[in-house]
């Protein structure tokens, strides 16, 4: 049960300090550079192999328009963890990352189970593409 507690009581029982941690910010997520790189890399290779399969003038709008959106999301995200105030934090490198792992809200993870996590998704997208191609292919 809630109880009402009267300011003067509540400044008592506390002591409001600074935040010594204020501008120190963490936008890297810990993974390294390359993890990154090999994501776009296949969403955009997806992009490609149904740009190059299905070559059709009027797909020439949506696939400018989801290749644009690829490139801006990832853009943001390096931009994002560039930006000020200015943090000694960086995205791991890959000797560290192998060597440590990094740490999730699940717990620990080393570095290949970290790799799995964020490559699953865009690798099972660029099979699938492949699967789209090859049926496209053979009908």
């Amino acid at each position: 049960m809630s109880k009402r507690i009267a300011s003067t009581e509540m400044s008592d029982l506390a002591q409001v300090v600074d935040n010594p941690n204020a501008t120190v910010v963490d936008r890297t997520f810990e993974i390294p550079t390359a993890l990154y790189a090999a994501t776009i890399g296949s969403y955009l290779f997806f992009m490609g192999l149904m740009a190059l399969m299905f070559h059709n003038g009027e797909l020439l709008l949506p696939m400018v328009v989801i290749t644009f959106f690829i490139v801006a999301c990832f853009g943001v995200l390096a931009m994002w963890a560039n930006m000020k105030p200015d943090t000694r934090s960086h995205s791991l490198g890959w000797y560290d990352f192998k060597r440590k792992g990094i740490q999730t809200l699940s717990g620990p993870l080393d570095a290949g189970s970290a790799a799995v996590q964020v490559l699953i998704l865009p690798v099972l997208i660029v099979f699938w593409g492949i699967a789209i191609a090859v049926i496209a292919a053979t009908v």
